[in-house]
């Protein structure tokens, strides 16, 4: 059995030795409840030789302190406020809100029967219907989250992986009956199927298939969609699941070198797609840790991108990412102190250099978030982004000693997390002997037990705690989405031209069997009415099912 890095500072010790105030006398310090660093005091003698005494600057190779020159000064990071609850309509009103506030990018959350590729009126989906995202079943139901909306101006992001080719089938249609040429689309499909093997388990079919499904849309998005990133290569719900931030960045790179390797292995030149890759990371509560895990990701992807894959352009090596406050540092107790968690996390997320922002809302943890904290979540980005003023500079932590000693020091964790990857044969490898699994939980078990033991303090959970709690405005979603949604189906299957309908599904499973591209299959299944738990299951007839892989 490999043995999981676990990626911690110092893996063998609770408390440490550090050396107080200069005086050259060694005492014992207790770091209970805080974060433990080697030493107080970082100076030059603690960065690699290599970096000093100078950086190479924003813009340039390796792009530790940015992949733009002039970062937030030529443009600000875009606000991509995620957004998705109840009926089409009811989200199609959320992105609107959001636009007139002065979200600049739109960012869909599905809910769960979608996200497992099911419709609205399965019997496995009672409850579920538009609770934790909109309910879309059809093209019909994506016609009407944009209503209004001209897909031409806006920048879309979709969060939806094992039935992402549907979805993007679903906006590809919407698009060319508002008059909109594919090569204007802008936006995102998270579509990381290997992140789901790892973590959130919203899987159908075995991992080399599902894998199949994502280079097809890479090799459509290459050909059809340039300004399309047809995968957002995702460490959120890694580090969501209890990954510390060494393994959620080293996993989520490696899942990106495995969709490029795969990519190359179909026949696709590499500059020609590799540009439109992006990521999506988790921004934690540590707050020096976090923006040494972004600068350290990018310096990692060049290198591998340049020297590795010997991709020519130099916009094939920028690593570009997408991040989101840690939902899971949010607290049902006292939960206006997650506004507070929320805006250092974002201002990480900025001083890490991140191209766009999700802040989460401080209701998180009851329900979805109300409209009142949908607005604040986007008032701290506009705060930090027009009043803190550091988005003047470019890297203004740049050239900091403690900063480029944790970046040296996550990238070196990253490093031996890859050797164990490739020592089990690669990504998929990995996953079959639950590899990625057991890391994960190890990590979850170790901070759940810090927590317990009081040696990681959560303010308002384990010190701090209130008697009375302030009361929360809960927004609720009626199960009379469900019911609309059943109507709407059935009579979606009544009316739709049934021989154009059943030919549609016929090519896609033939498509299927011949290890052709789908994306064209689904399209025109799409515009015959077939909804997402047709397609999928038509796909699985052909693809098979995924029981979970070993245990570990």
């Amino acid at each position: 059995m490999t043995r999981c890095s676990s990626g911690t500072r110092l893996e063998e010790a609770a408390r440490l030795t550090a050396t107080s105030g200069g005086n050259g006398q060694s005492e014992q310090v207790s770091y209970k409840g805080r974060a433990k660093y080697e030493t107080p005091y970082i100076g030059p003698e603690h960065i690699r030789p290599q970096d000093s005494p100078t950086l190479p600057p924003p813009g340039q190779f390796p792009y530790t302190r940015g992949i733009h020159r002039d970062m937030y000064l030529g443009r600000l990071w875009t606000m991509r406020q995620f957004a998705g609850f109840g009926s089409a309509e009811d989200t199609n009103g959320r992105f609107k809100f959001l636009l007139e506030k002065g979200q600049t990018g739109l960012s869909t959350a599905f809910d769960l029967p979608t996200l497992m590729g099911r419709d609205g009126d399965d019997p496995l989906c009672v409850g579920e219907v538009g609770k934790c995202g909109v309910a879309i079943s059809s093209l019909q139901d994506m016609r009407r989250l944009f209503d209004g909306i001209n897909l031409g101006q806006v920048s879309t992001s979709m969060t939806i992986n094992a039935p992402a080719a549907i979805l993007l089938a679903f906006y590809i249609c919407v698009a060319q009956e508002q008059g909109v040429a594919l090569d204007q689309l802008r936006g995102t499909l998270q579509n990381d199927i290997l992140k789901e093997f790892h973590a959130q388990n919203e899987y159908r079919f075995p991992p080399r298939e599902s894998v199949k499904l994502v280079i097809d849309t890479i090799e459509y998005g290459t050909q059809f969609m340039p300004q399309w990133n047809t995968v957002s290569i995702s460490g959120y719900h890694i580090r969501e699941a209890g990954a510390n931030a060494a393994q959620e960045m080293a996993f989520t790179l490696a899942d990106g070198m495995c969709y490029v390797e795969e990519s190359m292995k179909r026949g696709l030149e590499v500059d020609t797609f590799a540009q439109r890759l992006s990521f999506f990371f988790d921004v934690h509560n540590d707050f020096f840790e976090e923006i040494a895990k972004f600068r350290a990701a990018r310096r990692i992807w060049s290198h591998y991108m340049r020297d590795e894959i010997k991709a020519k352009l130099e916009r094939s090596w920028l690593l570009r990412f997408h991040s989101q406050t840690a939902g899971v540092t949010l607290t049902e107790q006292q939960p206006l102190n997650n506004l507070i968690r929320v805006a250092f996390q974002a201002l990480a997320a900025v001083l890490g250099g991140t191209q766009s922002l999700h802040t989460n809302s401080y209701d998180e943890t009851l329900a979805l978030p109300s409209e009142q904290a949908v607005q604040l979540a986007l008032r701290t980005q506009q705060i930090i982004a027009y009043e803190s003023n550091v988005a003047q500079v470019a890297d203004p932590l740049g050239g900091s000693w403690f900063v480029e000693k944790m970046t040296d020091e996550i990238e070196a964790k990253a490093q031996r997390i890859f050797r164990e990857i490739r020592d089990l044969g690669g990504v998929l490898n990995a996953i079959d002997r639950g590899y990625f699994r057991r890391c994960i939980a190890e990590s979850s078990l170790k901070e759940g037990r810090e927590v317990e033991a009081g040696e990681r303090i959560i303010v308002g959970v384990n010190r701090f705690r209130d008697e009375e709690e302030l009361p929360v405005e809960i927004l609720q979603i009626s199960r009379e989405v469900e019911k609309m949604q059943k109507a709407r189906l059935a009579e979606l299957r009544k009316t739709r031209d049934a021989q154009r309908h059943a030919a549609a599904l016929q090519q896609l499973e033939h498509d299927a069997h011949a290890g052709a591209n789908v994306m064209p299959a689904l399209i025109a299944a799409a515009q015959a009415d077939a909804t997402v738990g047709e397609m999928m299951t038509t796909l699985q007839r052909v693809f098979g099912t995924y029981d979970g892989g070993p245990e570990w």
